[in-house]
């Protein structure tokens, strides 16, 4: 992160610009009707974890962090000027794909991207000259949003870091962006999708989602959390187990890092979901004793797919990612599945 006082500068500059700028062209109806109903748009005041947003105008230039903000912003018919790169899950465009795929149907002009996280790139999104930034689902901290309200509202996470559940992120990007109506069709749209994409046979299938940050460790996302009801939703269940681990909780991960140690309290799990951060991730992890006495590895129910875009959207639920996840899924599903004594 560039200083504050090389920042100063910059956004004094950008707020004398502000009433110049531009909205970035969809090319969509739904970007048509935002222009249309601008006129009519009422001021919203938004209070989340680490301040409050008051939104005067209808968002023209708006700026995401984090994920799952993008997609909705498009869905809602505005593409946004910045977004946070996501290097891991993007394909040779250099963009995730169901997002560069949304913006080129529209015949729009691709987002610029800037680094994020820790290393949040402040100055690149003072260049950008946002109206808004949205990063309800997030990692961004204290000293960075001192820095960004001061650029242009931002609405941070209501509670902790990257735990807001998937419909509430739509509701709260609505609302910033006067959209309110619409954001409810979206997620009665993406509710409707996952409960065709529901299989009744899975009804009685228990499933623990899993993680790891190296040898020896071991996590178990809760229920809540979005790749984990993503899953639930397509008909399986979450095993109870989950209930029983709140002294290893990770606060701010929706998770609970139980160790490997620990690997036997998922012996009733049908199957196990989990993902890598690379080949030899996989190897070392599933290479360890008590990782390979999981039942659920031992006979191969598992479903961990190495797809990096792919691992990337189903961890996320919103109106682009579940349709590009669905069909992919399913199969995955299936073959876990199909590997149960049953």
């Amino acid at each position: 992160m560039r200083t504050r006082t090389g920042l100063v500068a910059l956004i004094a500059a950008a707020a004398l610009a502000l009433s110049a700028c531009g909205g970035s062209d969809s090319g969509s109806d739904e970007e048509a009707a935002a222009q249309s109903g601008a006129a009519t748009f009422e001021p919203v005041t938004i209070k989340h974890a680490l301040g409050t947003a008051e939104i005067t105008e209808k968002p023209e230039r708006i700026v995401t962090l984090g994920q799952g903000s993008t997609e909705t912003a498009i869905a809602l018919g505005t593409v946004p000027v910045g977004i946070e790169e996501y290097p891991w899950g993007s394909d040779d465009t250099g963009y995730l794909p169901w997002i560069h795929e949304a913006v080129t149907e529209r015949g729009a002009e691709l987002p610029e991207q800037f680094t994020g996280s820790t290393e949040l790139d402040v100055e690149a999104i003072v260049e950008l000259e946002p109206d808004l930034i949205l990063a309800p689902w997030s990692g961004v901290t204290q000293e960075q949003y001192d820095l960004l309200k001061d650029v242009a509202p931002t609405v941070a996470y209501p509670k902790l870091p990257w735990t807001i559940t998937w419909d509430e992120q739509i509701k709260t990007i609505g609302q910033a962006m006067g959209r309110s109506a619409d954001a409810e069709k979206l997620i009665a749209d993406v509710k409707k999708q996952l409960a065709e994409a529901a299989n009744p046979a899975y009804k009685d299938i228990t499933f623990s989602y899993i993680y790891n940050s190296g040898p020896g460790t071991l996590g178990v996302f809760y229920p809540g959390e979005q790749r984990v009801a993503m899953v639930s939703a397509l008909g399986l269940t979450v095993d109870p187990v989950v209930d029983t681990l709140g002294e290893w909780e990770v606060e701010g991960t929706d998770s609970a890092a139980i160790g490997l140690e620990n690997a036997d309290k998922l012996k009733d799990s049908d199957l196990i979901f989990t993902f890598y951060s690379d080949e030899a991730n996989r190897k070392e992890i599933e290479g360890q004793k008590l990782y390979k006495q999981i039942p659920a590895i031992q006979r191969g129910s598992v479903v961990a797919p190495t797809d990096q875009p792919f691992v990337t959207a189903s961890s996320i639920i919103n109106p682009l990612t579940v349709p590009w996840t669905l069909e992919r899924f399913t199969p995955l599903i299936d073959e876990a599945v199909a590997k149960l004594d049953r």
